[in-house]
């Protein structure tokens, strides 16, 4: 059965109308993963002799950090890991049982690459162990012990996948122990380590993780057994309808009832509201880059880099994904009589105003100096008079549709990817670095934010002229758009 399951799937992807665009993101993603997995090895081998290093046990100090690790794991998965989705519909027609489908699924997703990463940093780390003499059994149950943490934040993420707001607060309590740890004001570890320290010295206690694991395999897999109904857990959540009239939109005309739309989709589904928290946290992303925390990141351009991205968070969340925020109902308003412009100018606005919000929240980077904030507010002049622009025109070969009810994939979809969106995003980031850089190497750094700061002004000069083009690009791509919707929404 599970090699049904298999070739369904295999099938499924060259089946497929987006073929040659899934296959070039396989590729990539290939290489990514390599790279991820080459980093993961590095360190798996270094760890050990840096530490050393230090004058400190290897172990014993992974095993103080190791709760970060496991938390900051779970906070990735919660964030970025797709729950593995099979035609599960059509399968509970058919006389197979639903256990082999959840086993199935499940099964997927212990063999991600989520998982496979791991492997590189602790399995070199326990061989190097191993050749520095370390006791071989205690070794090896300390190993399975700390993958079997690692699975069981799979089945957590399953079990989680519905509470929005749980990645934030893991990645609150790490921010939070981690500055108390820093200022020597309250040390978690002190308390964790106990358990990690118990695991590799003690032979029996390996079976807590163990069991662990086993546990949250089984009632993931009731979990999901019991959701497998057409009428229970497949069945779409219905919530009162509530009227938001938002009459002080009426005088911008067709442009405020497209405004009124965007308003309450964002207030009212799962994935929009968390292109709101990507944008907040977007705000403290320059931290990296001008706290000096990071070397590689301590240079004028990177902190241009940095500028561009403090204010961009709803701009890339939200913005990429226009008109696949509205797929849902893409093709009915399709057959409407809507003027493109009006449609393409709210999206605009709501980027604008969004923009011009999270530069006045990020007036806190006053407290690295002047110049720092002027690089986030020329940023955001950028981002508002040229970045909006090259999203809405990505746009329009983004033909991947928006699951509203989830809230996964905030930073974005594979599905997104094609030779064309990736050559329309290169100067988002790029060119404000590059014109930085000239005007910062040929005479001033004042310079090069004059430079930054013109070309977003340019944008807004050349609105009109910018937005015929990119409303030209729409009319030419509508049909194969709607096709896409079509294939996905079915």
């Amino acid at each position: 059965m599970i090699k049904k399951f298999l070739w369904l799937e295999w099938k499924a992807f060259f089946r497929s109308a987006s073929m040659g665009t899934n296959l070039a993101m396989k590729i990539l993603m290939g290489f990514l993963a390599v790279y991820f997995m080459a980093i993961f090895l590095v360190l798996g081998v270094s760890t050990y002799f840096i530490i050393e290093e230090m004058n400190l046990s290897p172990i014993e100090t992974v095993n103080k950090f190791m709760i970060y690790y496991l938390v900051a794991d779970l906070t990735f998965k919660l964030l970025l890991q797709k729950i593995p989705v099979i035609n599960i519909r059509p399968l509970l027609v058919t006389p197979i049982k639903r256990g082999t489908i959840v086993n199935f699924a499940l099964g997927k997703m212990l063999v991600s690459f989520f998982n496979a990463i791991h492997w590189f940093f602790f399995l070199p780390f326990s061989i190097v162990m191993l050749v520095k003499g370390y006791d071989g059994l205690s070794v090896a149950l300390w190993f399975v012990g700390m993958m079997a943490l690692i699975y069981a934040n799979n089945f957590l993420n399953i079990l989680l996948n519905d509470k929005d707001y749980l990645f934030i607060i893991f990645l609150a309590l790490l921010a939070g122990f981690g500055s108390l740890q820093y200022y020597k004001l309250f040390d978690v570890t002190e308390y964790t380590f106990v358990f990690f320290d118990k695991v590799f010295n003690t032979v029996w206690m390996v079976i807590l993780p163990v069991a662990f694991l086993v546990g949250l395999y089984v009632v993931t897999f009731k979990y999901l057994v019991n959701a497998m109904y057409f009428d229970t857990g497949l069945s779409v959540k219905r919530e009162q309808a509530k009227t938001e009239q938002f009459e002080w939109l009426d005088k911008f005309g067709n442009m405020g009832t497209f405004l009124k739309n965007d308003i309450r989709l964002i207030k009212r589904n799962k994935r929009s509201k968390m292109t709101i928290v990507m944008s907040v946290m977007f705000l403290f992303y320059g931290l990296l880059f001008f706290t000096q925390i990071v070397d590689a990141y301590n240079n004028p351009f990177m902190h241009m880099f940095a500028g561009i991205f403090v204010t961009g968070g709803f701009l890339f969340t939200f913005g990429q994904f226009v008109p696949s925020w509205d797929s849902a109902y893409y093709n009915l308003m399709m057959t409407q009589n809507i003027p493109y412009k009006g449609y393409l100018e709210s999206k605009w606005w709501l980027i604008v105003i969004a923009t011009a919000i999270s530069t006045i929240l990020a007036s806190f980077y006053l407290y690295f100096g002047l110049h720092i904030y002027l690089m986030i507010v020329v940023g955001a002049i950028y981002n508002m008079g040229f970045n909006s622009h090259l999203v809405l025109l990505g746009g329009a070969y983004t033909k991947t549709p928006v699951d509203l009810t989830s809230s996964k994939a905030a930073f974005g979809d594979k599905k997104a990817f094609n030779a064309k969106t990736m050559l329309i995003s290169l100067p988002k980031l790029l060119l404000p670095m590059l014109l930085y850089g000239i005007g910062y190497v040929a005479v001033s750094p004042e310079l090069g934010l004059i430079l930054v700061a013109l070309t977003g002004v340019v944008g807004f000069i050349f609105r009109d002229k910018v937005f015929a083009k990119i409303e030209k690009v729409y009319k030419t791509e509508k049909y194969s758009t709607i096709q896409a919707y079509k294939q996905n929404n079915n």
